[in-house]
């Protein structure tokens, strides 16, 4: 094939040949599982006017409202762990429509709720079924994608999850005049919808037993059978637990953005308007530039990847401190989010080579725990701050936080194995290939495209 014919000329046919290429190549159950998630975000209402619906249609206080978003997150810690033991167990599909369909009823219950303890109970209840598929989805997700495309797989996934809620979001607010009722309803037809898609289009992907696990992880032994994984192996793999926990100091930047900034907004004279307009950029640039660059940085050195962002994200947040317009509190939200889109693929790439075959469930629940716990923790730490120290303080320790898990990122990588990664796969459909292949250690220092085969 000559030169211009593999590159298309024109600067329309660039862009469709470059789209072309960011979705080829992946199995359909991939994309069965992707659409579960588009109609699953698009039904995201409740969460994001929980507060505004106990206070403003309940009239309930604004401490009310916080002890029941507390709720909500206590109960996405608590599922986070159980789920991911389900996951192993009962297998990802039976996992994942549990959590839906039980999703679809509390959150139906919800809306029905009168009394303020039966409403906390209830939401409490909410926040477990909804977080509970988490780990399911994660872990088919790794079943199903041959490694040298899970980076591309993930962002892919991670922008259903943002294109569904920016659409969610501005739906929720047209809705919600007809009544917050229809939320509650809306929510739940459309939570059953993805459990359908599951229910009908997605096999069971849990790697048989027998199946051999990955040499980087607690599978390891060629053809032996596979070493038990429980939440105790999962706790004493320090290097796994490392990542959890930088990628918790990283959650608890990200969550800054949806209480402690718009609290520092208002204290500087904005309104919910300006915040709104402001954390809007966030999302839209998610939806422009996560596939664009995700195709950039898919075979860089993940290590360089990990640091970057994180620095991204401190010093973005950090940024907010010298924000004195809506137009520099936007610039600090573009960095962030760059952090944000590079951040997002490659840690779950990191997580998924880090996790043994058959504890896919468990390492993927510890790693939706760090997201909840700092869901739940965030907020107050975040208040504490501005109360006792004022909001340039916070903005200030966010830039030092994102340093020191760039540090920790630094640390850790050049610590790992440091052996080229070559995937060995036996010759079968690709829709279950990734279930019984055997991965060599990854070199996070070296770029993806030398570590592995490209079958694109």
């Amino acid at each position: 094939m000559s030169a211009s014919a593999a590159k298309p000329s024109g600067p329309a046919a660039r862009l469709k040949h470059a789209a072309l290429e960011s979705v080829s190549g992946l199995p359909r159950q991939f994309w069965w599982l992707w659409t579960s998630t588009l109609i699953n975000r698009l039904g995201a209402f409740v969460a994001t006017f929980l507060a505004l619906y106990l206070t403003v249609e309940r009239g309930y206080s604004a401490s009310y409202a916080g002890l029941v978003g507390a709720l909500y997150g206590l109960g996405g810690v608590i599922s986070s762990v159980g789920a991911g033991v389900l996951t192993d167990r009962l297998g990802r599909r039976p996992t994942m429509l549990a959590a839906q369909l039980s999703t679809a009823a509390s959150v139906a219950l919800l809306g029905f709720m009168e009394n303020p303890v039966a409403i906390a109970a209830v939401a409490g209840v909410v926040g477990m079924a909804t977080n509970a598929s988490r780990p399911a989805v994660q872990a088919m997700m790794a079943d199903i994608v041959a490694p040298e495309d899970r980076v591309r797989a993930f962002s892919l996934n991670y922008w259903a999850i943002n294109l569904g809620f920016a659409v969610s979001s501005t739906a929720a607010g047209l809705i919600a005049q007809h009544g917050y009722l229809s939320l509650f309803l809306g929510e739940s037809a459309l939570v059953l919808a993805c459990a359908l898609v599951v229910f009908w289009k997605l096999p069971e992907s849990r790697p048989a037993a027998g199946t051999p696990g990955p040499d980087n992880g607690p599978d390891h032994g060629g053809g032996a059978a596979p070493t038990p994984v429980s939440m105790l192996t999962v706790l004493r793999d320090g290097r796994f637990m490392t990542v959890v926990g930088l990628n918790l100091l990283l959650a608890l930047l990200f969550q800054q953005a949806y209480v402690s900034m718009p609290v520092s907004m208002g204290r500087d004279g904005f309104s919910s308007a300006d915040f709104g307009m402001v954390i809007a950029v966030n999302g839209v640039l998610i939806v422009l530039l996560q596939i664009p660059v995700t195709r950039f940085i898919e075979h860089r050195s993940p290590a360089m990847l990990l640091i970057g962002s994180a620095l991204l994200a401190g010093y973005g947040f950090g940024l907010t401190a010298l924000a004195d317009s809506v137009a520099v509190y936007a610039l600090a939200v573009t960095v962030w989010t760059l952090g944000e889109i590079i951040n997002s693929p490659t840690q779950m790439g990191l997580v998924v080579r880090l996790s043994p075959l058959h504890g896919r469930g468990r390492y993927q629940g510890m790693y939706a725990l760090s997201w909840s716990i700092a869901s739940l923790t965030a907020p107050l730490l975040g208040g504490m701050v501005i109360d006792h120290y004022g909001a340039d303080a916070l903005w200030a320790g966010c830039a030092a936080v994102g340093t020191v898990a760039a540090m920790g990122y630094g640390l850790l990588l050049r610590s790992l194995p440091g052996q080229t990664a070559a995937v060995v796969r036996s010759p079968q459909p690709a829709e279950t290939a990734s279930s019984t292949e055997v991965e060599a250690p990854l070199h996070l220092g070296a770029h993806a495209d030398a570590e592995a085969p490209t079958h694109r």
